[in-house]
């Protein structure tokens, strides 16, 4: 399994599970809470979720599938921006916990940038930490310029990750922002990597899979996979699909396969308004 190195040092799958829009149908929950374990059996233990998931009911699906297998997970959550006041924060954090039946996350993400000041944010997750309820902080869908204002708040270079949008068809952060992430070495979280299966009917991108042995979803996370400090969290609620992302990890794109899906998706020839999904 590639992994990943936090600035903390610690190493993590370059491949792991998303869970946005799982938890929200019961008729689909043991096929849903089967495949995150399965994910896990493959190595991809990096699990993310958030508190707005279907509020709350995406975290308390991950706590059910993880029950009794914990220390095999590496957990990512997320505080609304609306929360992300000293105590809003603190409070998100202990009903993600309670929800997630866990003690602890291994990450915790500010959602997006809300009113909150960036420096209540911070203070909040310094003391998070401090109380060990969680293990690292970083934040999720924040630009460029917003990145550089956490980056210089008191406690901003403690950051672990950015999550952002970024795929194929979503290259716009590789312009600023992510040459900036590079040159501090802190890693791109890359979510909704199939454009939430939209790449996956990409008829350039199946031919382009097909004529090198392998299917469309495989050669979209490949492509992420080729790429250092590169996270990829596919969501997936079945099996068949969890067995299909994994096996991208067998495939290793060359510089000339490369090459050829920067013909088909070409990077941004200028600065770009951050993505969101």
């Amino acid at each position: 399994m590639k992994s990943v190195t936090l600035p903390a040092g610690e190493r993590v799958p370059a491949l792991g599970q998303g869970t946005w829009y799982m938890g929200d149908h019961r008729a689909q929950r043991a096929e849903e809470i089967a495949t995150i374990r399965l994910g896990l059996d493959l190595g991809l233990t990096l699990i993310d979720t958030a508190e707005m998931y279907g509020d709350g009911r995406s975290e308390e699906l991950v706590g059910e599938a993880i029950a009794g297998r914990r220390d095999e997970a590496f957990l990512v959550s997320k505080v609304l921006p609306n929360h992300a006041s000293r105590r809003g924060t603190v409070s998100a954090c202990e009903k993600s916990l309670k929800r997630l039946g866990t003690d602890r996350l291994d990450l915790y993400l500010l959602h997006w940038r809300g009113s909150v000041p960036f420096a209540e944010t911070l203070e909040a997750l310094a003391a998070l930490k401090s109380a060990g309820k969680i293990r690292h902080y970083g934040v999720s869908n924040l630009g460029f310029e917003e990145m550089q204002e956490w980056w210089r708040t008191p406690g901003g270079e403690g950051v672990a990750t950015n999550q952002l949008l970024y795929n194929l068809t979503r290259r716009g952060i590789e312009w600023d922002l992510l040459p900036w992430l590079r040159e501090r070495r802190l890693p791109v979280m890359a979510y909704s990597p199939l454009e939430q299966a939209r790449l996956v009917a990409s008829r350039q991108l199946a031919d382009f899979a097909r004529r090198h042995d392998m299917t469309p979803a495989q050669a979209a996370l490949a492509w992420l996979l080729a790429k250092d400090g590169i996270i990829a969290i596919p969501k997936s609620g079945r099996r068949e699909r969890m067995k299909e992302n994994a096996g991208a990890l067998d495939y290793k794109l060359s510089t000339v396969q490369c090459a050829e899906l920067d013909r088909l998706f070409p990077p941004p020839a200028g600065p770009r308004p951050l993505e969101l999904l």
